[in-house]
């Protein structure tokens, strides 16, 4: 009578999965380059189109923000959900820095031949995904936006929204639940649509994308460099914040002895 052998018959499926946020370090760098570049398409595609189809079925801005709003909301949560097993799902140049750092610090997340993989390729979909926009409803493929964001009051809400996602993704990272990133970062970005005077755009590949396309979701070219400067303050003060809020205790090894 021999040993029994071990199960062979488990549900495909069963194997722990890379929650959304997370790198999955065995995934090869070219399939997450493209989830990051095809991620951040289909976002951009999703902002610019939703804003151009409210503006051609109301004349009520409120009407037109909630519109953008709600679709970007859930299209955000889908890509989330989808990608993020594969790339992380950061879609968004400040994310993956703030990634890079903290690894540098010791933690987890990309290296430096990662980070330069991925923010070119975040920012070359963010661009392709206004285009494609653009040419989905009849606009013009490029055309550079008149809508001018150079407001200080602009710069200081897009600082609060960048500092805001950089805490809750990686307040999340700290904590172990970055399996509710879906639906986390999709319905803080959502809120951040409201609660800005920006809109939250929070994220540099986004910025630059929106400046192809001169509609409602447009951002002028002039406009650019600050809300990206502001964006980057924004991540290194989001990072000062999980620092101090999500500070590690210390284990009982390390407390002091009489």
């Amino acid at each position: 009578m021999t040993a029994p052998e071990p199960a062979t018959n488990a549900i495909p499926g069963d194997e722990p999965q890379p929650a959304p946020g997370a790198t999955p370090p065995r995934t090869p760098l070219i399939a997450r380059a493209a989830a990051e570049l095809v991620g951040s398409a289909a976002l951009v595609a999703i902002v610019v189109g939703s804003g151009i189809q409210a503006t051609q079925l109301t004349q009520d801005v409120a009407l037109q923000l909630l519109a953008n709003s709600t679709a970007t909301v859930f299209g955000l949560g889908v890509l989330i959900a989808l990608l993020g097993p594969v790339s992380g799902a950061h879609f968004n140049p400040v994310v993956t820095l703030a990634e890079w750092w903290t690894a540098r610090r010791g933690g987890a997340g990309v290296t430096a031949r990662e980070l330069a993989v991925y923010v070119p390729s975040q920012i070359v979909g963010a661009i392709a995904g206004a285009i494609l926009a653009d040419a989905m409803f009849g606009e013009p493929l490029v055309k550079w936006s008149t809508h001018d964001r150079s407001a200080g009051n602009l710069l200081l809400g897009e600082l609060v929204a960048t500092a805001g996602l950089i805490l809750l993704i990686f307040g999340l990272a700290r904590t172990d639940r970055l399996r509710f990133a879906p639906v986390a970062v999709a319905s803080y970005i959502g809120a951040a649509y409201w609660f800005t005077s920006s809109t939250s755009f929070a994220n540099p590949a986004v910025t630059i994308g929106r400046a192809f396309t001169d509609t409602f979701a447009g951002i002028a070219p002039a406009s650019v460099p600050a809300f990206v400067g502001v964006q980057l303050v924004g991540a290194v003060v989001g990072l000062a914040l999980v620092a101090v809020i999500f500070m590690r205790g210390k284990t009982g090894s390390e407390q002091p002895t009489a």
